[in-house]
């Protein structure tokens, strides 16, 4: 019994210490951290002359979904011109003055003034060194020196994981110089953006703290501070900050640069979804980027294929559309980057130069001219109507595409219309295999039920637009 007795004991003093220690890992105050990083961020005002209205009107483009707080001054008589202001956040990076900040706020400004924490200079005027409305991003200078900074953190390692305390700092509806604190949410997260990689956090952030920092524990800069989810415009505790890991490669360019120059595959891609996998041959999971379509540029030039499943791009795996476009963009122009793609079953491994995307992304996807007139056949299959193209089919439909089955009719009730194929669509691929008669088409069924596939996967387009759709085999 004494024995028993002392071993429990001894459990509980483990436990006791256990539970001490993890009280320990818990933040007791915010206050030294605050002390730490403030005069570091910043108070921003901007002012812009515009045409007179009949109400107030934000500086932020209509539908951003983080509007700064707004002040109306000067009306002119009669709508005429005014001057808007508008403030926000933003943090210092180096001595010599660059500051970051969001777009939104301070993009259309004539000037920008900074206010620096209680102490420190007032109503500084800042130069705009380069912006990015992709991530939302703006890098500002001042003419000082020997300004107090803060770093950036690893946005994706220890101190930014699920559960750790973040502290946010910033300009809150004009208050200036405010902290609030909580904990990363979650992580990878996107709204609407082609780059969205934002930390979710449920630290109190309102408007005018765009552009203001978001910390980790060490005083690192894990975060920008960007957008709020809330119904009445205020915290409800899901807010977003655009993540030190996007940051960095953004402030990095326009610094040096004075723009952003991201690298470019030139390729259209879709996700690969789980109806899809048994009719990719050698595909096992949902997984990797399905190219629709390549146009002139370095994908064409690596040899890369429309069908072709992108499964690793630079040694990093790909899991979706989204990681690859974010990779690709964060990827160096002019770098030789391998890539493995899945090609009717096998993995080829290719060699692609990356272009830039801002001066080669609205590169034409070359139109086919208008074939010639012919009658064309028609036949009814997986519950679609198609006919092979015809003048008049073109001239109806206004398709501009010489090769094909033009989709004439679908079956309300068929699987085809349910993905949304509709009357005009045209089919240019079966199997992975081009396409340009109904018997093609039939072949291609008849190998994939031969070979034991459930469905077929068939290239549509739509307006020039291609996407991959797969469509259940009928039953015999």
């Amino acid at each position: 019994m004494a024995l028993f007795t002392a071993l429990m004991l001894a459990l509980a003093l483990v436990l006791a210490q256990v539970t001490a220690s993890e009280a320990q890992a818990r933040p007791q105050t915010f206050a030294d951290l605050a002390e730490q990083v403030s005069p570091s961020v910043v108070n921003i005002t901007t002012s812009t002359t515009i045409a007179g209205r009949t109400g107030p009107q934000g500086l932020v483009p209509e539908g951003s979904p983080f509007e700064d707080f707004f002040n109306d001054l000067d009306r002119g008589p009669d709508g005429g011109q005014r001057r808007s202001s508008a403030l926000g956040s933003g943090f210092v990076i180096s001595a010599d003055g660059f500051i970051v900040t969001n777009n939104h706020v301070i993009e259309g400004a004539d000037e920008i003034l900074i206010e620096f924490y209680p102490g420190g200079e007032p109503g500084v005027p800042a130069e705009i060194v380069g912006t990015d409305p992709n991530t939302d991003i703006a890098l500002l200078k001042v003419d000082l020196d020997g300004l107090e900074f803060v770093e950036f953190g690893d946005s994706n390692g220890d101190g930014s994981r699920v559960g750790d305390w973040v502290m946010a700092m910033g300009n809150p509806l004009g208050q200036g110089f405010s902290v609030s604190a909580g904990i990363v949410s979650a992580r990878n997260r996107a709204l609407s953006g082609t780059y969205d990689d934002y930390i979710q956090t449920d630290a109190a952030i309102n408007r005018g703290n765009s552009g203001g920092p978001l910390f980790n524990m060490d005083g690192e800069v894990i975060g920008v501070n960007t957008a709020i989810l809330s119904p009445n415009g205020g915290s409800i505790g899901i807010g977003f900050a655009m993540s030190a890991a996007v940051v960095t490669n953004v402030i990095d360019q326009l610094k040096e640069f004075g723009e952003t120059r991201r690298g470019w595959l030139g390729v259209r891609i879709q996700d690969v979804t789980p109806d899809m996998v048994d009719a990719i041959d050698g595909l096992d999971l949902a997984r990797g980027a399905l190219v629709t379509d390549v146009p002139a540029g370095p994908a064409e030039d690596a040899g890369m294929l429309s069908g072709d499943v992108i499964l690793n791009f630079d040694g990093v795996e790909i899991e979706d559309t989204r990681e690859l476009v974010r990779i690709v963009g964060n990827s160096p122009v002019g770098k030789e980057v391998p890539v493995e793609v899945l090609r009717e079953g096998d993995m080829e491994s290719l060699t692609v130069t990356l272009g830039r995307r801002e001066t080669s992304e609205a590169v034409a996807f070359p139109a086919s001219t208008e074939e010639d007139p012919e009658t064309g056949s028609e036949a009814d299959i997986l519950g679609l109507t198609l006919s092979e193209i015809t003048e008049e089919l073109s001239d109806q439909y206004g398709l501009d595409l010489e090769e094909g089955l033009v989709i004439t009719g679908i079956n309300p009730d068929s699987e085809a219309a349910s993905k949304g194929l509709l009357e005009g669509d045209v089919i240019t691929e079966a199997g992975q295999q081009a396409i340009t008669s109904i018997t093609d088409l039939e072949d291609q069924i008849e190998a994939a039920t031969e070979a034991g596939r459930k469905s077929l996967l068939l290239l549509v387009r739509r307006g020039g637009d291609p996407r991959f759709v797969a469509l259940v085999l009928e039953e015999e």
